[in-house]
């Protein structure tokens, strides 16, 4: 066990992180979402939250600085976000900024490209989230 790492955050998912450049994106994925057929390389975190996911990742984690570092799935027309979703991941990530909002269609495309997909057991609707990473500054 290494100290000052959530317990949350498996090995495969520590290596993953640790594998990443600046620029490389992560999907942080609720149990519903298609993560095996958009990408290849799909991390299960069974029995794990989002949010607490991201406060794992979050000392562990620097955004980017040059683009959106932080994306969310829009809601389809005629759906209604849950505020408390996005409140919740902004003070797991202690993030004050701004987090854009994508089409379905465009966040399953950019999940397809992202480093990795981390499936969650977390079934909060339109609780996907893709993180960009950053230098550390």
């Amino acid at each position: 066990m290494l100290k000052g790492i959530s317990t949350c955050i498996g090995p495969e998912l520590l290596k993953t992180l640790c594998e990443m450049g600046h620029g490389d994106e992560i999907v942080l994925a609720d149990a519903y979402f298609p993560a095996h057929s958009v990408n290849t390389r799909v991390i299960r975190a069974d029995g794990v939250r989002i949010g607490d996911l991201l406060a794992g990742i979050a000392p562990l984690w620097s955004f980017d600085r040059y683009a959106p570092p932080i994306v969310m799935m829009a809601p389809v027309v005629g759906d209604v976000l849950d505020p408390a979703v996005e409140e919740s991941y902004r003070a797991a990530l202690e993030w004050q900024g701004g987090i854009d909002r994508i089409s379905r269609e465009d966040f399953y495309a950019r999940a397809g490209k992202a480093f990795a997909v981390v499936q969650t057991s977390d079934t909060a609707q339109y609780g996907n989230i893709l993180l960009k990473k950053g230098n550390f500054t």
